[in-house]
C-alpha cells in the first residue's frame, strides 16, 4: 500500500514529496506515509505504529497531537483562520519570545524558517550597507538563494551555487568556511571583514547530524563581527527552545545581534521569525527602508499553538527532564554498540542528539561526518524502523526526543538498537 500512495503521489508531486528528505532516497527505500499521531507514536497507512525521533523535525517537543495544543488551534480556528490584520496574539506571543530570549527586543513573525533567513539576511546587508555574508560547511538556512552556495576552490574564494537555479553572480556573495575553525575565521576577517554585512551560522548545528559549535570559536565570532561591525545572525530555528528554554545562546553566553526561530514556536504550524536588536529590527518597514512583509504572517491559528507549547515548556525543570531522557538514550545506545563493537559516536544537547557511525571520538566538523559509514547508518535505519522505530532517513539530520517519550520507550531503543548493531557487526 505505501508503495502504491508513494507511485501515486510521483504523478503529481516532485518526487512525490513536499520536501526532498522525506522521499528515503539518502536511505533508500520506500517512505512512509503517516495517518495520525498520538505522543511520541505515529501510525503509517497500515495504522503499524512506529516510536517516533524525528518529531516533524524538531517542534513536537511535547509530543503528537498534546490536548492543550490542538484544544488552542480549535479554540482559535472557530474565530477564523487569518484575518490579514493585527492580532492581541501576536502581541503575547512576541512578549513571550523576547522574555525568554533577552537578545530579541523586537520581533517580526514571518511562515517558515527560511524566509526567516532570507529577511534576517535582507535586513542586514540594508543594515549595514555591505553585500557579503560568511556562512560555514553543513550549516542549512533554508533554501533562500544566497544561502544555497558551497566553498570554493580555496578557503577565502567566494562561493559557488549547490543548487541550478541560484544566480552565480549571487552566489559570488556568500563565502563559506568551515565549521568550528578559528584560524580560517580569523583569516577571513582579516582579509575582508570591512565588506561582510553578516555571518550566518547554526551555533549548535542540526544539518550535519548534531554538531555543536565550540565555545571559544564562537567567541571568537562574537568578537571578529563586534570588531567589524558586522551582524551576526544565530539560526536558531532548530535549537530555540529546543536545546534550553533561553535556546543555544543561553547554553554558550553569547548575545546575537539577530535571531532566526521557527519549528517549536509553532507548536507543529507552519511559522518562523527573526528578531533581535530594536536599533537593526527598526530599519524595518514600516518603521524604515528595508522591505518585508507576507500575508498569512502571525496568523492566530500558528501564534495560539505556538504560544501553549512555550508556556507549556516554560514550565520548572521541563528541560533538565528532557536532557535527563536524552542523556539516558545517548548513553544507552553509545553503550550497547560498543558491546557489540561497533565504530559508533553519539552527540547530544537538549533534546537532540546525533548519531555517527564512526572511530572517532570527537564529532566536530563537517568534513568528520561526511567520512562516517553511511551504509552502516542505512542498514541500523532500516532495521529500526522494521523493528517499529521511526529515526531520520538521511544520516545528515539530528534526531529529537520529546517530554511524551517515557522511561519504557526510552529502553525499548536502547535494547532494538543492540538488536541491530549485530546485524552491522
Amino acid at each position: 500500500m505505501t508503495k502504491k500512495l508513494f507511485d501515486e503521489a510521483k504523478k503529481r508531486i516532485p518526487g512525490g514529496v513536499n520536501s526532498p528528505v522525506r522521499a528515503f532516497k539518502a536511505v533508500t527505500g520506500t517512505p512512509l506515509f503517516i495517518n495520525k499521531a498520538s505522543g511520541p507514536y505515529l501510525y503509517d497507512s497500515k495504522d503499524k505504529k512506529y516510536l517516533d525521533y524525528v518529531g516533524s523535525w524538531g517542534p513536537m517537543i511535547l509530543g503528537h497531537a498534546h490536548p492543550e495544543i490542538v484544544k488552542a488551534v480549535n479554540d482559535a480556528a472557530k474565530c477564523g483562520l487569518s484575518f490579514g490584520a493585527p492580532t492581541e496574539i501576536e502581541t503575547q506571543m512576541a512578549n513571550k519570545i523576547c522574555d525568554l530570549m533577552p537578545s530579541i527586543e523586537k520581533i517580526r513573525m514571518v511562515n517558515s524558517g527560511t524566509e526567516a533567513a532570507m529577511s534576517a539576511i535582507r535586513l542586514a546587508r540594508g543594515y549595514t550597507g555591505r553585500d557579503i555574508i560568511i556562512k560555514f560547511e553543513g550549516c542549512y538556512h533554508g533554501h533562500t538563494d544566497s544561502l544555497l552556495v558551497k566553498a570554493g576552490s580555496g578557503a577565502l574564494t567566494f562561493g559557488v551555487p549547490t543548487s541550478p537555479g541560484v544566480p552565480t553572480d549571487l552566489a559570488k556573495y556568500t563565502v563559506t568556511l568551515t565549521y568550528n575553525d578559528i584560524h580560517q575565521l580569523q583569516d577571513a576577517f582579516e582579509k575582508i571583514g570591512n565588506k561582510v554585512a553578516a555571518v550566518i551560522i547554526e551555533p549548535i548545528a542540526g544539518n550535519m547530524s548534531l554538531v555543536p559549535g565550540n565555545q571559544e570559536f564562537l567567541n571568537t565570532l562574537r568578537e571578529l563581527c563586534n570588531k567589524h561591525q558586522s551582524v551576526l545572525i544565530f539560526d536558531e530555528v532548530m535549537t530555540g527552545f529546543r536545546v534550553a528554554l533561553g535556546g543555544a545562546q543561553s547554553i554558550f553566553n553569547i548575545t546575537p545581534d539577530i535571531t532566526i526561530l521557527g519549528k517549536i514556536i509553532g507548536g507543529g504550524m507552519p511559522v518562523g521569525a527573526f528578531g533581535g536588536k530594536e536599533n537593526i529590527m527598526n530599519h524595518i518597514a514600516p518603521d524604515g527602508p528595508i522591505y518585508q512583509a507576507g500575508t498569512l504572517s502571525g496568523n492566530p491559528v500558528a501564534m495560539s499553538a505556538g504560544l501553549t507549547t512555550l508556556n507549556l515548556i516554560s514550565s520548572e525543570g521541563f528541560f533538565n527532564s528532557l536532557e535527563h531522557k536524552t542523556k539516558i538514550l545517548v548513553d544507552g545506545i553509545t553503550e550497547s554498540a560498543k558491546k557489540i563493537g561497533v565504530p559508533l559516536a553519539m552527540n547530544y544537547v537538549g533534546g537532540m542528539f546525533g548519531l555517527f557511525f564512526t572511530s572517532e571520538k570527537t564529532i566536530d566538523s563537517f568534513e568528520k561526518v561526511i567520512n562516517c559509514n553511511k551504509e552502516h547508518y542505512n542498514i541500523f535505519f532500516h532495521g529500526m524502523l522494521e523493528e517499529g522505530i521511526y529515526l531520520a532517513p538521511s544520516s545528515y539530520e539530528a534526531g529529537f526526543v520529546s517530554s511524551s517519550h517515557s522511561d519504557d520507550d526510552i529502553k525499548l531503543t536502547i535494547d532494538t538498537a543492540e538488536k541491530i548493531f549485530k546485524k552491522i557487526n
